[in-house]
């Protein structure tokens, strides 16, 4: 059981934005967080990445290990 006074305030509604813009609700002990990147906007998750082989190393590797 959780001893009473020595842990910080929980807030099972605190809102998460990103620019401005609540784009989740979560627990959190901080009323409100401020973030740059998220899901919704990383280019890893929403399909936008470049995959940038300046150096043939992705050619390099898949030589390595016999992929085609």
């Amino acid at each position: 059981m959780a001893k009473p006074g020595i842990h910080p305030e929980w807030y099972p509604e605190a809102q998460v934005l990103c620019d401005g813009e609540v784009v989740m609700t979560v627990g959190s002990t901080r009323p409100q967080l401020n973030v740059d990147i998220w899901s919704g906007n990383h280019p890893f998750y929403t399909g936008t990445q470049k995959l940038i082989d300046t150096e043939g190393r992705v050619e390099r590797f898949k030589r390595k290990y016999g992929m085609k």
